[in-house]
Protein backbone atom coordinates (compact mmCIF):
# COMPACT_ATOMS: atom_id res chain seq x y z
CA UNK A 1 0.00 0.00 0.00
CA UNK A 2 1.22 3.76 -0.84
CA UNK A 3 0.33 6.98 -0.21
CA UNK A 4 0.93 10.18 -2.29
CA UNK A 5 -0.11 13.01 -0.58
CA UNK A 6 -1.22 16.30 -2.49
CA UNK A 7 -1.43 14.47 -5.61
CA UNK A 8 -4.22 15.48 -8.16
CA UNK A 9 -1.29 17.34 -10.19
CA UNK A 10 2.33 18.42 -10.42
CA UNK A 11 4.76 16.04 -9.30
CA UNK A 12 2.47 14.02 -7.17
CA UNK A 13 0.89 13.28 -9.73
CA UNK A 14 3.80 12.16 -11.53
CA UNK A 15 4.62 10.26 -8.99
CA UNK A 16 1.65 8.25 -8.43
CA UNK A 17 1.75 7.28 -11.85
CA UNK A 18 5.34 5.85 -11.80
CA UNK A 19 4.17 3.89 -8.85
CA UNK A 20 1.59 2.36 -10.09
CA UNK A 21 4.11 1.58 -13.36
CA UNK A 22 7.01 0.23 -10.93
CA UNK A 23 4.97 -1.55 -8.49
CA UNK A 24 2.44 -3.07 -10.58
CA UNK A 25 -1.09 -4.38 -9.82
CA UNK A 26 -0.70 -5.95 -6.68
CA UNK A 27 0.04 -2.68 -4.74
CA UNK A 28 -2.97 -0.31 -4.14
CA UNK A 29 -1.29 2.87 -4.62
CA UNK A 30 -3.47 6.20 -3.28
CA UNK A 31 -3.58 9.22 -5.22
CA UNK A 32 -4.97 11.92 -2.63
CA UNK A 33 -6.28 15.21 -2.75
CA UNK A 34 -7.90 17.76 -0.78
CA UNK A 35 -11.16 18.39 -2.98
CA UNK A 36 -13.13 14.93 -4.37
CA UNK A 37 -13.78 16.47 -7.94
CA UNK A 38 -9.82 17.38 -8.68
CA UNK A 39 -8.93 14.16 -7.11
CA UNK A 40 -11.65 11.90 -9.62
CA UNK A 41 -10.29 14.17 -12.45
CA UNK A 42 -6.71 13.32 -11.64
CA UNK A 43 -7.85 9.24 -11.49
CA UNK A 44 -9.62 9.86 -14.73
CA UNK A 45 -6.44 11.45 -16.53
CA UNK A 46 -4.07 8.33 -14.93
CA UNK A 47 -6.63 5.62 -16.12
CA UNK A 48 -6.48 6.94 -19.90
CA UNK A 49 -2.18 6.77 -19.19
CA UNK A 50 -2.86 2.71 -18.52
CA UNK A 51 -2.28 3.07 -14.75
CA UNK A 52 -5.12 2.91 -12.25
CA UNK A 53 -4.20 4.73 -8.89
CA UNK A 54 -7.01 4.45 -6.05
CA UNK A 55 -8.28 7.70 -4.20
CA UNK A 56 -8.75 8.93 -0.58
CA UNK A 57 -9.34 12.60 0.33
CA UNK A 58 -7.08 14.01 2.19
CA UNK A 59 -6.11 17.47 3.52
CA UNK A 60 -2.81 17.82 5.69
CA UNK A 61 -4.03 21.06 6.96
CA UNK A 62 -7.14 19.23 8.80
CA UNK A 63 -7.02 16.85 11.70
CA UNK A 64 -10.24 14.62 11.08
CA UNK A 65 -9.12 14.13 7.31
CA UNK A 66 -6.11 13.05 8.57
CA UNK A 67 -7.28 10.71 10.99
CA UNK A 68 -9.81 9.28 8.69
CA UNK A 69 -7.11 8.46 6.23
CA UNK A 70 -4.89 6.51 8.68
CA UNK A 71 -8.64 4.90 10.17
CA UNK A 72 -9.18 3.73 6.77
CA UNK A 73 -5.58 2.62 5.97
CA UNK A 74 -5.56 0.23 9.04
CA UNK A 75 -9.38 -1.13 8.58
CA UNK A 76 -8.67 -1.67 5.13
CA UNK A 77 -4.98 -3.22 5.26
CA UNK A 78 -3.65 -3.01 8.45
CA UNK A 79 -0.73 -0.95 7.69
CA UNK A 80 1.13 1.26 4.97
CA UNK A 81 4.11 0.08 2.66
CA UNK A 82 5.04 3.66 1.37
CA UNK A 83 4.13 7.29 1.95
CA UNK A 84 5.54 10.05 0.03
CA UNK A 85 4.65 13.14 1.62
CA UNK A 86 4.43 15.80 -0.97
CA UNK A 87 1.76 18.06 -0.18
CA UNK A 88 2.52 21.98 0.05
CA UNK A 89 2.46 25.11 -0.10
CA UNK A 90 4.57 29.00 -1.24
CA UNK A 91 3.53 32.14 -1.73
CA UNK A 92 4.27 33.38 -4.59
CA UNK A 93 7.16 36.29 -5.05
CA UNK A 94 4.61 38.86 -5.82
CA UNK A 95 2.30 38.34 -2.88
CA UNK A 96 1.42 41.00 -0.53
CA UNK A 97 0.69 39.07 2.28
CA UNK A 98 2.61 40.47 5.42
CA UNK A 99 5.53 38.25 6.38
CA UNK A 100 3.85 37.14 9.41
CA UNK A 101 1.30 35.50 7.54
CA UNK A 102 3.55 33.85 5.15
CA UNK A 103 5.55 32.35 7.83
CA UNK A 104 2.23 30.95 9.70
CA UNK A 105 0.62 29.48 7.06
CA UNK A 106 3.61 28.13 5.15
CA UNK A 107 5.16 26.43 8.25
CA UNK A 108 2.04 25.11 9.42
CA UNK A 109 1.54 23.04 5.89
CA UNK A 110 4.77 22.66 5.38
CA UNK A 111 5.83 21.55 8.44
CA UNK A 112 3.61 20.87 11.45
CA UNK A 113 1.01 19.22 9.02
CA UNK A 114 3.49 17.02 7.21
CA UNK A 115 4.54 16.11 10.75
CA UNK A 116 0.92 14.96 11.34
CA UNK A 117 0.80 13.09 8.54
CA UNK A 118 3.95 11.09 10.05
CA UNK A 119 2.37 11.42 13.69
CA UNK A 120 -1.23 9.33 12.09
CA UNK A 121 0.59 6.78 9.69
CA UNK A 122 3.85 6.31 11.24
CA UNK A 123 2.31 3.44 13.46
CA UNK A 124 1.08 1.72 10.70
CA UNK A 125 4.36 1.43 9.28
CA UNK A 126 4.92 -1.77 7.97
CA UNK A 127 8.34 -3.52 7.63
CA UNK A 128 10.93 -2.66 5.26
CA UNK A 129 8.22 0.48 5.10
CA UNK A 130 10.03 3.42 2.67
CA UNK A 131 9.17 7.25 3.55
CA UNK A 132 9.85 10.43 1.40
CA UNK A 133 9.15 14.09 2.26
CA UNK A 134 9.43 16.19 -0.63
CA UNK A 135 12.43 19.16 0.18
CA UNK A 136 14.15 21.78 -1.95
CA UNK A 137 17.69 22.85 -2.04
CA UNK A 138 15.91 26.37 -1.42
CA UNK A 139 16.65 24.70 2.40
CA UNK A 140 20.33 25.22 1.34
CA UNK A 141 19.66 28.43 0.44
CA UNK A 142 17.84 29.71 3.62
CA UNK A 143 20.40 27.86 5.45
CA UNK A 144 23.42 30.19 3.99
CA UNK A 145 21.32 33.31 4.50
CA UNK A 146 21.13 32.54 8.18
CA UNK A 147 23.99 34.06 11.07
CA UNK A 148 26.58 32.11 11.58
CA UNK A 149 25.57 31.24 15.01
CA UNK A 150 22.01 29.76 13.51
CA UNK A 151 23.74 27.72 10.80
CA UNK A 152 25.78 25.91 13.01
CA UNK A 153 23.21 25.11 15.44
CA UNK A 154 20.78 23.87 12.43
CA UNK A 155 23.90 21.39 10.62
CA UNK A 156 24.34 19.95 14.34
CA UNK A 157 22.17 16.60 15.15
CA UNK A 158 19.15 17.67 17.00
CA UNK A 159 16.20 15.90 18.42
CA UNK A 160 12.09 16.28 16.88
CA UNK A 161 11.38 18.36 19.85
CA UNK A 162 14.35 20.82 19.26
CA UNK A 163 13.05 21.06 15.67
CA UNK A 164 9.74 21.87 16.24
CA UNK A 165 11.14 24.71 18.57
CA UNK A 166 13.11 26.28 16.16
CA UNK A 167 9.92 26.57 14.16
CA UNK A 168 7.81 28.08 16.52
CA UNK A 169 10.84 30.62 16.95
CA UNK A 170 10.85 31.34 13.42
CA UNK A 171 7.05 31.66 13.61
CA UNK A 172 7.16 33.43 16.22
CA UNK A 173 9.99 36.08 15.51
CA UNK A 174 7.59 36.88 12.39
CA UNK A 175 5.37 37.95 14.01
CA UNK A 176 7.56 40.30 16.31
CA UNK A 177 9.18 41.85 13.41
CA UNK A 178 12.62 40.24 14.44
CA UNK A 179 13.50 37.64 11.81
CA UNK A 180 16.54 38.79 10.68
CA UNK A 181 18.07 39.95 14.58
CA UNK A 182 17.81 36.24 15.60
CA UNK A 183 19.88 35.23 12.26
CA UNK A 184 17.02 34.12 10.29
CA UNK A 185 16.58 34.78 6.65
CA UNK A 186 13.63 36.10 5.46
CA UNK A 187 11.85 33.24 3.76
CA UNK A 188 9.07 31.31 4.66
CA UNK A 189 9.46 28.85 1.95
CA UNK A 190 13.12 28.14 2.82
CA UNK A 191 12.78 27.71 6.17
CA UNK A 192 9.42 25.20 6.00
CA UNK A 193 11.96 23.26 3.87
CA UNK A 194 14.87 23.40 6.75
CA UNK A 195 12.21 22.04 8.93
CA UNK A 196 11.32 19.20 6.89
CA UNK A 197 15.37 18.38 6.31
CA UNK A 198 15.79 18.79 9.86
CA UNK A 199 12.89 16.38 10.65
CA UNK A 200 13.85 13.59 8.24
CA UNK A 201 17.34 13.62 9.93
CA UNK A 202 15.14 13.50 13.40
CA UNK A 203 12.97 10.61 12.29
CA UNK A 204 15.87 8.66 10.89
CA UNK A 205 17.53 8.49 14.06
CA UNK A 206 13.93 8.05 16.31
CA UNK A 207 13.17 5.30 13.90
CA UNK A 208 13.93 1.68 14.93
CA UNK A 209 13.93 -2.01 14.01
CA UNK A 210 12.03 -3.65 10.93
CA UNK A 211 14.28 -1.78 8.01
CA UNK A 212 11.76 1.36 7.94
CA UNK A 213 14.09 4.15 5.67
CA UNK A 214 13.48 7.65 6.29
CA UNK A 215 14.74 9.69 3.42
CA UNK A 216 13.95 13.53 1.93
CA UNK A 217 14.62 14.74 -1.30
CA UNK A 218 14.89 17.96 -3.80
CA UNK A 219 12.98 17.48 -7.09
CA UNK A 220 14.87 20.21 -8.90
CA UNK A 221 13.17 23.36 -10.23
CA UNK A 222 9.69 21.98 -11.99
CA UNK A 223 7.51 23.00 -14.46
CA UNK A 224 4.28 23.05 -11.88
CA UNK A 225 1.40 25.53 -10.42
CA UNK A 226 3.81 26.18 -7.35
CA UNK A 227 6.49 27.15 -9.67
CA UNK A 228 4.43 29.36 -11.91
CA UNK A 229 5.19 26.93 -14.61
CA UNK A 230 9.17 28.26 -14.84
CA UNK A 231 10.63 25.01 -14.06
CA UNK A 232 12.84 23.56 -16.74
CA UNK A 233 12.18 19.72 -15.61
CA UNK A 234 9.80 17.80 -16.14
CA UNK A 235 7.33 16.64 -13.35
CA UNK A 236 7.96 12.93 -14.30
CA UNK A 237 12.09 14.32 -13.85
CA UNK A 238 11.29 15.60 -10.57
CA UNK A 239 9.49 12.47 -9.82
CA UNK A 240 12.43 10.29 -10.36
CA UNK A 241 14.30 10.82 -6.89
CA UNK A 242 11.38 10.58 -5.03
CA UNK A 243 9.59 7.55 -6.52
CA UNK A 244 13.78 6.13 -6.39
CA UNK A 245 13.33 6.45 -2.58
CA UNK A 246 10.01 4.91 -2.60
CA UNK A 247 11.14 2.30 -3.96
CA UNK A 248 14.68 1.40 -2.45
CA UNK A 249 14.79 -2.42 -2.04
CA UNK A 250 14.86 -4.48 1.55
CA UNK A 251 17.90 -4.43 3.34
CA UNK A 252 19.16 -1.32 1.59
CA UNK A 253 22.28 0.43 3.97
CA UNK A 254 22.21 3.53 2.37
CA UNK A 255 21.03 6.20 1.81
CA UNK A 256 18.90 6.48 4.90
CA UNK A 257 18.23 9.51 7.15
CA UNK A 258 19.38 11.47 4.25
CA UNK A 259 18.80 14.95 1.73
CA UNK A 260 18.83 13.83 -2.25
CA UNK A 261 19.34 15.28 -5.58
CA UNK A 262 19.06 13.87 -8.54
CA UNK A 263 19.53 10.19 -6.77
CA UNK A 264 22.50 11.45 -4.58
CA UNK A 265 23.14 12.48 -1.40
CA UNK A 266 23.73 16.49 -0.91
CA UNK A 267 24.70 17.24 3.05
CA UNK A 268 24.31 20.78 4.30
CA UNK A 269 26.19 23.02 2.25
CA UNK A 270 27.49 26.32 3.59
CA UNK A 271 28.61 28.87 1.46
CA UNK A 272 30.26 31.86 2.48
CA UNK A 273 28.57 34.84 0.85
CA UNK A 274 25.95 33.09 -0.49
CA UNK A 275 22.73 34.72 -1.40
CA UNK A 276 19.19 33.77 -2.27
CA UNK A 277 18.49 34.92 -6.39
Amino acid sequence: VAVVTGSNKGIGFAIVEQLCKQLGSSWAVYLTSRDKARGADALSQLKKRGVEPRFHQLDIDSQESVDRLAAYLKGTYGGLDILVNNAAIAYKGDSTAPFAEQAEVTIATNFWNTLRVCDALFPLLKPHARVVHLCSSVSDMALNKASPELQKKLTQPMSLDEVKQLMSDFVARAKAGTVQEAGWPQTAYGVSKVGVRLMTYAQARDIKGDDIVINCCCPGYVDTDMTSHKGPKTIYEGADTPVYLATLPPGIKEPIGEHLYERKVVPWAVKPGFTIA
